[in-house]
């Protein structure tokens, strides 16, 4: 679980007048961070099972993670906002995300729709996992906001999961 005392990431905060004290926007930062680098972490294995991708239902799943890519990258998006509007500087570069991300590596050598099913399902579900821990993170911080924004998050990634699983042969 997360160490308010010691957050996430050292991080440079810019002047602002907001109203939540520097030790929450520093730790919530923290908390934010690690989300961002998560979701700019799923976007790329949404896009390279879009991109590699063989196999029956191609074109509903490869239209399906193009949706999937967008909403993820859009989350990036607020999340990395709600860093700057507390004051922090969001670092979502690639290597960054690399280095820092929660999610399970995705491997490079596989084709079949449901490998990629399978392998989207436990990245999608740890990626929901750590959205739910920032919800009662960014809470227990005192910024019911950033709570809100998990939530939003964590609703989209259980759809997501559910979208994904769909596709999977009933047994």
């Amino acid at each position: 679980m997360w160490d308010l005392e010691k957050p996430f990431g050292i991080f440079e905060m810019h002047p602002t007048s907001h109203d939540l004290s520097s030790q929450t926007r520093q730790a919530v930062c923290g908390i934010l961070q690690a989300q961002l680098v998560d979701a700019i972490d799923l976007s790329s294995h949404l896009k390279q099972a879009h991109w590699t991708m063989r196999g029956p239902n191609f074109i509903g799943l490869h239209t399906l993670l193009d949706t999937l890519y967008t909403q993820v990258s859009d989350q990036a998006d607020m999340v990395a906002e709600r860093i700057a509007a507390l004051g922090g500087q969001a670092e979502g570069t690639v290597d960054v995300s690399a280095k820092d991300s929660r999610l399970p590596r995705y491997p490079l050598n596989i084709v079949s729709p449901s490998d990629h099913i399978e392998t989207l399902s436990r990245s999608l579900a740890a990626y929901g996992k750590t959205a739910r821990e920032g919800i009662n993170a960014s809470s227990d911080a005192g910024d019911e906001g950033t709570a809100d924004l998990f939530t939003e998050i964590v609703r989209a990634a259980d759809k997501s999961l559910w979208l994904i699983e769909a596709h999977k042969p009933v047994a």
